[in-house]
């Protein structure tokens, strides 16, 4: 078989090392796929705390791996996290589990994927939305410059506030979550540059770096309450970027909409009026990073033998990040603004505008 070296190597490794320890976190490895030419590929993925329904990114890599195992035949197995001290845990029952590549979801698991790679130099693996602090030949990072694609969203909030005060708060402050919050920021500023006007953008200034953050990526109550707080502010379109945290502010512009303010909703990661369709009412655009289709190409390089460690960066140009359609909100958006962030879109790309965030990866 095709991968018989490299998981001979793993499961020796890991000989003395219990499986139970897997179970122990409540969340044992699941396996499925069928009988096919690649039936011997093991594909893996470790959540991390959002988990797999969070609506985000977490759900986006996992659709990406349950692509693969329908397009290409492999077999997968899962291990969903509910806390941050599950990862390590999980990434252990991965490497038990003898699995080709692991997918790992996220900066909180960035470190303990590094340690997982350094002990199993014969495992691959592809890590989402992080680098590992030193470069390893089987850890491949899928990283996305999202600040393009903010860009274009908070050009669009300026444009179609009301008020002329927009929000964006983080879960935790991580590189991931600012560069979200730098690209809206800039984006405003461009809005603001161009039209002469000052619409204002609350929770998080790009120079001093200092912002509104709940903490975690978990409590929603946190988001809603956060979202309240900005809605009575003035903000009348709000970005949260802390995955299942935002369920929290979309019931809070939900509840806000539902008390007569025009309010709107920006999603990120993933297009949240169809990942989120209890709040699509609400839902002017999204930030998305297409890791779905990152996660089952990166998995088909490694089943062609071609599995390399340079990082996948999406980008506007290459597809990897976009705004998603503004779907039932098209009409709040003028024909204007559309053309202005079409346009705005086609000078990123060409690199006439340059969208610049400390957080931004190198591309």
């Amino acid at each position: 078989m095709r991968m018989l070296s490299r998981k001979a190597g793993v499961a020796t490794a890991m000989l003395g090392i219990s499986a139970l320890a897997l179970s122990a976190c409540g969340a044992a490895p699941e396996e499925g796929g069928a009988a096919s030419a690649n039936s011997d590929f093991t594909g893996c993925i470790v959540s991390d705390s959002g988990g797999f329904d969070d609506q985000s990114f977490n759900e986006s890599s996992y659709r990406g791996l349950q692509n693969a195992k329908k397009d290409l035949g492999i077999q997968v197995k899962e291990a969903e996290s509910k806390s941050n001290s599950d990862y390590a845990t999980n990434l252990q029952g991965m490497m038990n589990a003898g699995c080709d590549l692991t997918v790992t979801v996220g900066f909180l698991l960035a470190d303990g994927t590094e340690a997982a790679a350094k002990a199993n130099p014969d495992a691959h693996f592809a890590l989402v939305d992080a680098t590992t602090k030193e470069p390893a030949d089987n850890v491949k990072p899928i990283i996305y410059d999202t600040a393009q694609a903010a860009y274009l969203a908070g050009y669009v909030a300026a444009a179609t506030s009301k008020t002329g005060k927009v929000a964006t708060f983080g879960g935790i402050k991580l590189p991931t979550v600012t560069i979200f919050m730098d690209g809206f920021a800039d984006g405003v500023a461009k809005y603001n540059e161009d039209k002469g006007k000052d619409v204002k953008v609350l929770g998080w200034d790009k120079k001093s770096q200092d912002g509104t953050f709940t903490g975690d990526f978990e409590k929603q109550d946190k988001g809603k309450q956060t979202t309240k707080n900005l809605i009575d502010q003035g903000a009348d379109v709000v970005m949260p970027v802390a995955g299942p945290v935002g369920k929290g502010a979309a019931v809070a512009v939900t509840d806000a909409v539902k008390a007569g303010k025009d309010v709107k909703l920006i999603w990120v990661d993933s297009d949240g009026f169809l990942t989120a369709p209890d709040y699509k009412e609400v839902m002017l655009t999204s930030v998305i990073k297409t890791m779905d289709a990152a996660v089952e190409e990166v998995i088909k390089s490694d089943i062609d033998g071609n599995f390399d460690a340079t990082p996948y960066v999406g980008t506007l140009e290459n597809g990897g990040v976009d705004i998603a359609p503004f779907h039932d909100l098209e009409s709040e958006v003028s024909e204007e603004t559309k053309a202005e962030v079409a346009k705005l879109k086609e000078q990123i790309i060409s690199g006439e505008l340059k969208v610049e965030s400390d957080a931004s990866p190198k591309h």
